[in-house]
């Protein structure tokens, strides 16, 4: 079971940081992720980090403002959310794969329930 926490209400500039935990799973050994939803669109790639956290994945206008990293021995996953925007609101999920990293939501097994990060302008 993942649980993404971390989220609500900022306004445009301000920044959040969100945690993903697993009960009963060790995440050491899974590639995790970040995915994100808008209202009407489609579930869209965030931010990906390996198993060891020596390789991180972005979303081409993320990267720069958004930062993964993990924290293995606490068995949590983090995403840092820096100069956020109006246009960053949305559901965010986070997601585990065992065998690959990548960008697209079929390679992730397993899945959290989402967030809600709110940016008011």
């Amino acid at each position: 079971q993942l649980q993404a926490s971390g989220g609500g209400l900022v306004l445009a500039g301000g920044s959040l940081r969100l945690s993903c935990a697993a009960s009963g799973r060790t995440l050491s050994s899974y590639n995790m992720g970040w995915f994100r939803q808008a209202p009407g669109k489609e579930r869209e790639f965030v931010a990906v980090i390996n198993w060891k956290g020596v390789v991180t994945i972005y979303a081409d206008d993320l990267k720069g403002r958004f930062t993964i990293s993990r924290d293995n021995a606490a068995n949590t996953v983090y995403l840092q959310m820096n100069s956020l925007k109006p246009e960053d609101t949305a559901v965010y999920y986070c997601t585990a794969s065992a065998r690959v990293i990548g960008r697209s939501a079929n390679v992730y097994e397993y899945w959290g329930q989402g967030t809600q990060v709110t940016v008011s302008s």
